[in-house]
């Protein structure tokens, strides 16, 4: 399966339904006690796009998307207008919003990751489909305007000089979430005015 390096409408995306998905396995026990077991590591996220087709055009712009991504087929990007920052979504992202690494002298290469903090628990999400022209770096806070590169499609940061040990490199950017199509129709439905609709349209992330 290839990767599109496209962006499904945003126009669209915006009245999209959905978000993370846990697979965690629970078993009552006789005394009423349950054990709980995570089956995964990470989350994994599901939406359903059809909330967002509102007009006619919005209708042949999803066909066409789906059509040319062969259905399920090829995987592309999606805007998850609920979480597309590294920071809360009342902010504009900063060089110093999330920790990516800290320097040990001869790595030169870095995963953006976002994490995810409540109480004394955390997650990091490997970020791999930053949007280009929108990450920036710093090395203990201060913001580094050069000497570094950022692969867009793989989310790796890349310093031309090795950071210092213990340096910390910290980042912010937008990202878009790496989905496919999880059905390989688009039941069409035509009203009289022929304006159309579709029940749902889901969209599945795909993890590496």
């Amino acid at each position: 399966m290839a990767f599109h390096e496209i962006r499904f409408p945003d126009s669209i995306s915006r009245g999209a339904k959905g978000g993370p998905e846990r697979r965690t396995r629970i078993v009552e026990l006789a005394s009423g006690d349950e054990e709980r077991n995570a089956s995964w590591a990470n989350s994994r996220r599901r939406y359903d796009v059809s909330y967002g087709v509102r007009r006619a055009d919005d209708l042949a712009a999803v066909v066409a998307f789906f059509e040319a991504r062969n259905g399920r087929l090829h995987a592309f990007r999606f805007k998850d207008w609920s979480d597309y920052k590294s920071c809360l979504p009342s902010a504009a992202p900063s060089s110093t919003d999330q920790i990516v690494g800290t320097g040990n002298g001869s790595a030169t290469a870095f995963q953006l990751v976002k994490t995810y903090t409540s109480g004394a628990q955390s997650w990091a999400r490997a970020i791999i489909k930053p949007v280009a022209g929108t990450v920036t770096v710093s090395l203990n806070g201060v913001a580094q305007g050069s000497g570094w590169s950022v692969n867009s499609t793989t989310g790796i940061v890349a310093f031309t000089v090795p950071p210092t040990t213990g340096a910390v490199i910290r980042a912010g950017f937008e990202f878009d979430v790496p989905v496919r199509f999880d059905t390989d129709e688009l039941p069409v439905t035509l009203d009289i005015e022929r304006t159309g609709s579709i029940p749902s349209i889901p969209l599945i992330e795909v993890r590496r």
